[in-house]
């Protein structure tokens, strides 16, 4: 497989996380994702790499993205400081815990979309809402999740959350 999906919400409020990722191979289409999302930068859409602190980046490589357009150094920071620190202890994790094999972790590279509501406040929340988003997301790209069946049994009774009615 050139390319695992997963996506995963965690949260309420304004500090909800919803996190969509791609999971795949340096040499595939996510490694391709993965240096377009480095070198090309737009303002406002400021990518980074996770890492545990600086000088420590994890491995699988991992670009975030943000999927809300960045206005001001609260946001800023917000997706510099909580929401990197959760992205990449949960890729860390996921490899301790075995989700990713730590055989692949110098092959696969991540591009991680990541959602901060222009109103959040709440760093702590932040931080813990997008660590479980972000290990969901891994856990369900990496076990293929949902399968076209749970996708097909689970879709009459399906509400989205922000679906406006």
């Amino acid at each position: 497989m050139s390319m695992f999906v997963g996506e995963a919400l965690a949260g309420e409020g304004n500090e909800i996380a919803h996190i969509d990722l791609l999971i795949g191979s340096k040499d595939g289409p996510v490694g391709q994702a993965f240096a377009n999302a480095l070198a090309r930068q737009s303002e406002g859409h400021t990518n980074l790499l996770a890492v545990l602190t600086p000088n420590l980046a994890v491995k699988p490589a991992t670009v975030m993205v943000t999927k809300v357009t960045i206005k001001g150094m609260k946001q800023a920071v917000q997706m510099f400081g909580p929401a990197q620190a959760s992205v990449a202890k949960a890729v860390a994790d996921s490899v301790a815990d075995g989700v990713i094999p730590a055989s692949q972790a110098e092959d696969l590279v991540i591009v991680c979309g990541v959602f901060i509501h222009p109103a959040a406040a709440d760093d702590k929340k932040i931080y813990d809402y997008n660590y479980t988003a972000t290990k969901d997301a891994i856990k369900n790209a990496m076990a293929g999740k949902p399968s076209a069946q749970e996708m097909i049994a689970g879709k009459d009774k399906a509400a989205h959350p922000f679906r406006g009615f």
